[in-house]
């Protein structure tokens, strides 16, 4: 009888650990973007930017197992320093065939406009919201066409301060025409889910309005040609806006059918 029971149980541990397998996932994550993307100005960009913060908050999750990342951020780049076929695109095709783990569910997670909205100093601008939106789709088109498993999640921009202005102009004019992006980030992600329902997602939305009201502990205080503005997460940021990201990225893995 005994030896029956422990038979019983082993046969019901094994099952269980079998489920339990099958219903966690295992991540692969590109994230795409610029300085923000990178953690232009903390002390080190490799243990504090917001995509490890993310990847490490996703990692935490019971039915998370494997994280895997690469930080595709780069100072400056625009929606067109990312249209296929640039060495940027190229960097993050290579980045996505790197992994190991081919089994995991490859993730995209692009957060672009910031620069694409500045006035004057980067690639292109003023990108109008017109291309802005082009580009994006250009670049989730190719984005799915090379890896058509793959999910694509589009973070929304992050607020600036009215009067920044560094190696770049982008002031109010910038942040108005940051704002036009949102309402076609969705748009765009709404397009894809009528299309083909599953693969492209809007993530966060909230980290614009966070960084709006709490700057001033969140934000790194930079001196500019109109005084000092705010524009990067300092080390409180960056795991705020990680969080954002890794609490998003979670909520679209939530509406996948389980593996």
């Amino acid at each position: 009888m005994n030896r029956h029971k422990s038979i019983l149980c082993l046969l019901i541990c094994i099952f269980s650990m079998a489920t339990t397998h099958a219903q966690t996932r295992n991540l692969n994550i590109v994230y795409i973007g610029n300085s923000i993307t990178y953690g232009a100005g903390l002390d080190s960009p490799a243990t504090q930017a917001p995509p490890v913060v993310a990847s490490a908050w996703l990692g935490k999750q019971k039915d998370v197992a494997a994280v895997s990342f690469s930080n595709q951020g780069h100072s400056g780049y625009t929606t067109l320093d990312f249209l296929p076929g640039t060495p940027a695109f190229v960097a993050v095709v290579q980045a996505a065939k790197a992994f190991t783990n081919h089994d995991a569910q490859l993730i995209f997670s692009i957060k672009i406009g910031t620069n694409d909205s500045a006035v004057t100093g980067t690639h292109g601008a003023p990108v109008s919201v017109g291309d802005y939106g082009i580009n994006l789709k250009d670049i989730t088109d190719t984005l799915l066409k090379e890896f058509p498993a793959a999910i694509i999640i589009y973070q929304h921009p992050v607020w600036y301060s009215p009067n920044t202005q560094n190696g770049a102009t982008y002031l109010q004019e910038g942040l108005t025409r940051l704002q036009t992006y949102m309402p076609v980030i969705d748009a765009l992600a709404a397009r894809y889910q009528a299309a083909n329902p599953g693969h492209v997602f809007v993530g966060d939305t909230k980290a614009f309005a966070y960084f709006k009201k709490n700057y001033l502990t969140d934000l790194q205080a930079e001196e500019g040609r109109q005084g000092t503005f705010y524009l990067h997460p300092n080390k409180k940021g960056a795991i705020a806006l990680g969080e954002f990201w890794g609490k998003a990225i979670y909520k679209v893995l939530k509406k996948l059918p389980k593996s």
